[in-house]
């Protein structure tokens, strides 16, 4: 049926051969690009209609607004990627979803480098298309954050290892040890993919003669002065993002086995559709995948090297020190697989399973967009998120609203529980400084002694205990301060139906001027009571 199809397409299929046949021209993967973060920014836009974004990427916006060589939970590469953006972009919902999905697209572009090193033609966007049908640059990727970052960064480090490997030139060890370092500026957790580009040069046949030129020796050096200002950070420091990532170890073994088997089945269920579609494609010529896999040349058999350290290695440093092991922290790596799995083929694949991939890919999107998106939005206009992000462009607007009949000034500094705290640093109109002090990135402490001598604000949802205690332990401290609280209801709001409704607490912090105040509201106009704070 392929090679009939080939010889003689259907009429709805000849549209698609120009695009096929200009990959090696160098416009159709760029266009293929464009489109999927057109429709994904749009999909993303009305799935999150009414809601505010994730806390995770309010994080990083609100770090990304000070450079510094490294932040309380993470490296900074997140934070300087969201900063660079929004210097550029506003500071919106659909801003910050157009991001994410630039950074899907931009690590599909470099997972195409590296293709396009070992296979020509449509070939190409079949290994696109694959990655495509999994989860990872899609709905992983919305989430921007230290993971989503490594989306583009693995695949970008990895190229540069594999042309330095080959190379073995100046240019490319410099550029090899410079993309390892921005990974592991990204996320700790890259050290497992540097460790495996070691490793796989180590098992490569051809180690002696990489390992006897200078080239690995300037991707080391190269690396480590990258990493120095981030280093002499945690050293400066404290090191907070390892105290904050030793809160993830401590397991005993039976938990870490069951973190294991989780881990490698989440891996699987992201690739299982893409694995379905390539078992159609290949059809019987599956029986051949062994014989063209040992086959495989030089470069290929590098990257197999690669990818089975960045499985083996998180395994086995979960089973030693009993680590947390979620999958998603191992998405960025799906490319590795499927790049072995098509490029390692010496068949040709017909134009006709590349147009089905295509038209599957575009049919997903569609209906994600036209009839998810919108069924998606109107379940949680109803029904909510665990974070509340139906409620936070509300809470931030209020909070902001009371701050100026009180002070009559801008507010300047807001502080309190993280996701809330950074809500209302963004969907504020005055978008406040967010600040908060940490021991060790876990616990909660006054603010610090300038944000308390210009006033802040604080939110919390009334049902979240945690945060209730910290604003009451920050009342009977902070001496020298007055304290004005006010609960208050908001109620989520798709295109004006209504939805769920939940109760806010917000604590507003100013110089001493009197006893402690409860703010109340009367027919829309605020007053002042000598009431106990409402909690």
């Amino acid at each position: 049926m392929a090679k009939r199809s080939d010889r003689c397409p259907a009429r709805w299929r000849r549209p698609f051969i120009p695009w096929l046949e200009g990959v090696e021209a160098g416009w159709s993967v760029p266009l293929l690009l464009l489109c999927f973060v057109a429709v994904w920014t749009v999909g993303l836009s009305i799935a999150y209609l009414g809601a505010g974004l994730h806390p995770d990427v309010l994080e990083t916006w609100t770090l990304g607004r000070h450079f510094a060589w490294g932040y309380v939970k993470h490296p900074p590469l997140m934070g300087w990627v969201t900063g660079a953006w929004s210097s550029i972009f506003p500071p919106t919902n659909w801003s910050l979803q157009f991001m994410a999905m630039s950074n899907a697209a931009l690590a599909l572009w470099f997972v195409d480098l590296i293709s396009k090193q070992f296979v020509t033609g449509h070939k190409r966007l079949i290994v696109l298309l694959l990655l495509m049908l999994t989860p990872a640059y899609q709905f992983h990727a919305q989430r921007f954050n230290a993971n989503a970052v490594l989306l583009a960064t693995w695949p970008l480090a990895t190229f540069c290892f594999l042309r330095a490997f080959e190379t073995r030139t100046t240019r490319w060890a410099i550029a090899a040890g410079f993309a390892a370092a921005v990974a592991m500026l990204g996320k700790y957790y890259s050290i497992f993919l540097v460790a495996s580009f070691a490793l796989a040069a180590l098992a490569h046949p051809l180690r002696r003669t990489y390992f006897t030129t200078a080239s690995p020796w300037i991707s080391a050096a190269t690396g480590l002065i990258t990493l120095s200002p981030h280093i002499y950070w945690l050293a400066k420091t404290g090191a907070p993002p390892f105290s904050y990532a030793l809160a993830h170890t401590g397991a005993d073994l039976q938990t870490s086995l069951r973190d294991v088997i989780s881990f490698l089945a989440g891996l699987a269920a992201a690739m299982s559709v893409s694995a379905i579609v390539w078992v159609m494609i290949s059809g019987d010529r599956l029986k051949r995948f062994g014989q063209d896999f040992s086959a495989m040349n030089s470069g290929l058999r590098l990257l197999f090297y690669v990818a089975l350290g960045t499985i083996a290695l998180p395994v086995c440093t979960s089973l030693a020190i009993g680590t947390d092991l979620p999958s998603l922290w191992a998405l960025q790596g799906l490319f590795l697989f499927a790049i072995l799995i098509v490029c390692s083929t010496r068949y040709r694949i017909e134009r006709f399973h590349t147009v089905n991939a295509t038209v599957l890919v575009a049919c997903i999107a569609a209906v994600a967009v036209v009839i998810a998106a919108p069924l998606h939005a109107l379940y949680r206009n109803s029904y909510g998120y665990m974070e509340g992000r139906t409620f936070y462009r509300e809470a931030a607007n209020e909070l902001t609203r009371q701050w100026h009949a009180l002070t009559g000034i801008l507010l300047e500094v807001v502080s309190g529980n993280d996701s809330l705290g950074f809500v209302a640093a963004f969907y504020s109109p005055d978008h406040p400084q967010y600040t908060q002090d940490f021991a060790d990135g876990s616990g909660w402490e006054l603010p610090n002694k300038t944000a308390m001598e210009r006033g802040w604000a604080a939110l919390c949802f009334q049902d979240q205990a945690d945060c209730l205690d910290w604003m009451r332990q920050t009342t009977a401290r902070a001496g020298n301060f007055e304290f004005v609280s006010h609960v208050f209801a908001v109620q989520s709001d798709l295109l004006g139906l209504p939805g769920l409704k939940r109760n806010v607490v917000a604590l507003f912090a100013m110089r001493r001027r009197g006893a402690a105040r409860a703010l109340q509201t009367q027919d829309g106009k605020l007053t002042d009571q000598k009431t106990p704070l409402p909690y």
